[in-house]
């Protein structure tokens, strides 16, 4: 009798072992899932990005909208975090901890961390902000100004920091919360239009060639302060002048004028007095913004 009642309470132990054994596996296997599903559709979307780039034609709002890579790292990091959450909460309860009493206990957690971690707390809803407006997007040059002035190429808006990269290829951090002012460089840069002045009676073949390539030359010298290759527009006359003037533009980091305004400048000032010793700086005007003509 004995016996027969003990063997019955170690099957019931060993049986019900063995079905919380399973249960506990099957969690483990659904995190695994989750988390691999998760990973794999950031990884896809990353690479669709990196295309659209690369090629011709892209992917509609993947092309047109990079920030769509960081709302999918956004709702992917939500949903792994909430499966591990649910996890834990489900493991515990096959403890015997009751599942309600869990999640009452983290909302408490958690609503007394949001109270003392009110930094973060803005971190977050301007980090959301910037995700879901127009004030900047992935591979935008943008001047961020806060506490400090920061110029750079964003690589990254998340809900904590913005990631810029700078004009000295380091990557930085910007706390959202410290994120007063932003101003875009939607073309990818600071435009810069160099008009050069040819003088009277020069060959203007060779003066436009001579400007040309310098100009090239600049491109191949400064590549990470001249983003793209220099555009030479069409030989203009000057209105009531003798002359004829050719625009140069230069597509450049902000901030880094003095390239154009100084080197470039000096090397057609120089260029320019083989055919009229007495060319002068000023005949060597240097604009910036969306102009249009040359």
């Amino acid at each position: 009798m004995n016996s027969t009642f003990i063997g019955r309470a170690y099957g019931q132990f060993f049986g019900h072992a063995a079905s919380i054994g399973w249960r506990l596996l099957l969690i483990v296997a659904l995190v695994l899932v989750v988390h691999v599903a998760v990973t794999l559709v950031r990884r896809v979307t990353e690479l669709l990005v990196r295309r659209s780039r690369d090629q011709s034609g892209g992917f509609g709002f993947v092309t047109q909208k990079p920030k769509f890579v960081t709302l999918i790292r956004l709702v992917g990091n939500c949903v792994t975090y909430l499966t591990y959450f649910l996890a834990f909460g489900f493991f515990l309860e096959e403890l015997g901890v009751n599942l309600t009493a869990y999640l009452a206990s983290a909302s408490i957690i958690g609503l007394a961390i949001s109270f003392g971690s009110q930094g973060m707390v803005q971190d977050m809803v301007i980090g959301l902000t910037l995700i879901f407006s127009d004030a900047m997007d992935v591979g935008d040059i943008v001047e961020i100004s806060g506490t400090t002035i920061v110029i750079g190429r964003v690589e990254e808006i998340g809900l904590r920091f913005t990631k810029l990269v700078n004009f000295y290829n380091q990557r930085v951090f910007v706390p959202n919360r410290t994120i007063a002012n932003v101003s875009r460089f939607p073309s990818g840069g600071m435009d810069a239009w160099v008009h050069v002045q040819i003088p009277a009676g020069a060959d203007k073949t060779e003066a436009a060639q001579t400007i040309e390539n310098a100009a090239r030359g600049m491109w191949r010298q400064f590549g990470t302060i001249i983003l793209s290759e220099p555009g030479i527009g069409e030989m203009r006359a000057i209105p009531d002048a003798d002359r004829d003037v050719l625009c140069v533009h230069f597509k450049i980091w902000p901030g880094q004028g003095n390239v154009v305004e100084t080197t470039f400048r000096q090397q057609m000032v120089a260029a320019m007095r083989s055919f009229q010793p007495n060319y002068a700086d000023w005949q060597v005007p240097v604009t910036y913004g969306p102009v249009t003509g040359s």
